[in-house]
């Protein structure tokens, strides 16, 4: 289960990195004074915040879980641990203004905070959860 997790996942956040390359998908936002690196900065599916260098992040993930799911159950568990911190504290840098684009490299606030919540209980679920207590 911890597994296919990883995988799905990693799939989902690898396409999704893809996703934020492709100009029709991303509408242009109002401009943030707070982000510095502006190359490539939209709205993905005009909700979602990004720019390069997240939507680079979204491809390190999903190949991160790929490779994980790849390895078996313990490089799948250790990926959804860590990706339950990492979304956990994306989250939470998010709602801080003052850490709201991460130093003015990477968006992090609005809809991209609810989205990590969800991230970090999945991930946490399966790397810390039930599944994450037995492999099969």
């Amino acid at each position: 289960m911890v597994t296919r997790f990883a995988l799905i996942f990693g799939l989902v956040y690898a396409v999704v990195g893809i996703l934020g390359f492709i100009p029709p998908l991303v509408t242009t936002p109002e401009m943030d004074p707070d982000l510095i690196a502006d190359e490539g900065h939209g709205r993905l599916f005009g909700l979602f915040a990004v720019n390069l260098w997240h939507n680079l992040v979204h491809l390190a993930m999903g190949v991160w879980g790929i490779v994980a799911a790849v390895s078996g159950f313990n490089g799948s568990r250790l990926f959804a641990r860590s990706a339950a911190i990492l979304f956990a504290l994306l989250a939470l840098l998010g709602l801080i203004p003052a850490t709201s684009t991460l130093f003015g490299l990477v968006p992090l606030y609005g809809h991209d905070v609810w989205l990590h919540i969800l991230s970090a209980v999945v991930a946490g679920y399966f790397g810390f959860g039930p599944p994450a207590r037995h492999s099969r």
